[in-house]
């Protein structure tokens, strides 16, 4: 009788291998999947925290015009 299910239990076997093999290369394409996200997360992130440093350096040279431009007039007013 065991002869009889040897092959049964083999194709089962089978069966089931194939269906892990299956899942195990979908997992592999998702994780190459998040990698390449998360490369571009953080290319993004470092572009952004360069705009902002610019931005951040953009508004401390205005506002170093703004105070100049007051300092003159306030000087004007007084002249």
């Amino acid at each position: 009788m065991n002869s009889l299910n040897e092959p049964a239990a083999r194709s089962a076997v089978d069966v089931e291998l194939r269906r892990i093999e299956r899942r195990l290369e979908e997992l592999v394409a998702t994780v190459n999947q998040l990698k390449e996200e998360n490369r571009a997360l953080r290319q993004r992130q470092d572009t952004l925290i360069n705009e902002r440093a610019n931005l951040l350096q953009k508004n401390e040279q205005v506002r170093g015009r703004v105070e100049a431009m007051i300092g003159r007039l306030k000087a004007m007013e007084q002249g």
